[in-house]
């Protein structure tokens, strides 16, 4: 949608996603960094297989994939400063196929995630060479796949702090200031990023979908997730106010030829 121009002379960008920790009714966000850039990785650990009862005939990628994810552990629990929010996550190991052969190869894979886009790129940097420095230590090679083209690394979301204070006012006039919240950065990734990098400002928010009557909420990712169209007016409404009032309040900003940039 970039590419082909959808945002040019976008002065602004809302964009809201559902939240079922938040009650019914209820808004939230937070000024800069809300959502975490994310990427995916795959490494394949080849070594020589063989037969399980005799282990020194082969160079074994399991012992070896078994610590490349050990290590991964430590990227963020020794070298990332507490303060500084990052998350690897193996999320996928798959070797062999009989209990009684060691296989050739092991594939692991999974997911990491930071708040800044400096300890993101020095994040990703160290998956790689902890992944093939501890394959080597184990005689075996290996190979890293980021896979950059089937799964874009998604920026930071970071939101204006001008519409933070613009999603207050309209948001409290709308909900009252006591549903609207404050909420913390989370490690989830938000494809409404490449918008925000492509717009002025821009903003994300969440709209509250817990309603307790209902029984246990569930996070959307979860086979369990239920649609609460209860939430349905309260974003639809929030969501219009915000751009039909943007348009309005900023008419005055616009040029003195008289053109009005009505996308938002």
């Amino acid at each position: 949608m970039i590419k082909a121009g959808a945002v040019e002379n976008v002065e602004a960008i809302f964009g809201f996603h559902v939240h079922h920790e938040i009650p019914v009714g209820v808004v939230a966000s937070r000024p800069g960094p809300v959502l975490a850039a994310t990427g995916f990785f795959k490494a394949v650990i080849s070594g020589k297989g063989g037969h399980g009862a005799f282990p020194h005939d082969t160079i074994d990628p399991i012992l070896a994939a078994s610590h490349v994810v050990v290590s991964l552990q430590h990227l963020v629990s020794r070298e990332a400063d507490p303060m500084d929010s990052q998350v690897v996550t193996v999320a996928k190991f798959q070797g062999g196929s009989a209990l009684n052969v060691i296989p050739g190869s092991v594939t692991v894979g999974g997911t990491f995630r930071a708040l800044s886009k400096q300890s993101f790129y020095q994040l990703k940097q160290r998956i790689e060479e902890v992944i093939v420095a501890q394959a080597s230590v184990q005689r075996c090679n290996a190979t890293t796949d980021f896979m950059n083209e089937e799964h874009p690394f998604l920026p930071v979301t970071i939101n204006s702090k001008d519409l933070h204070e613009y999603f207050q006012k309209v948001a409290g006039e709308m909900l009252g200031s006591n549903d609207v919240r404050e909420c913390k950065p989370m490690m989830g990734g938000e494809d409404f990023a490449f918008f925000a990098e492509a717009v002025p400002r821009a903003y994300f928010y969440y709209v509250g979908i817990k309603n307790d009557s209902r029984g246990p909420s569930h996070i959307g990712h979860s086979p369990y997730f239920t649609i609460n169209e209860e939430a349905l007016p309260y974003g639809a409404a929030l969501h219009a106010s915000l751009a039909a009032r943007y348009l309005i309040e900023n008419r005055s900003a616009s040029p003195s030829n008289g053109n009005v940039h009505d996308e938002l």
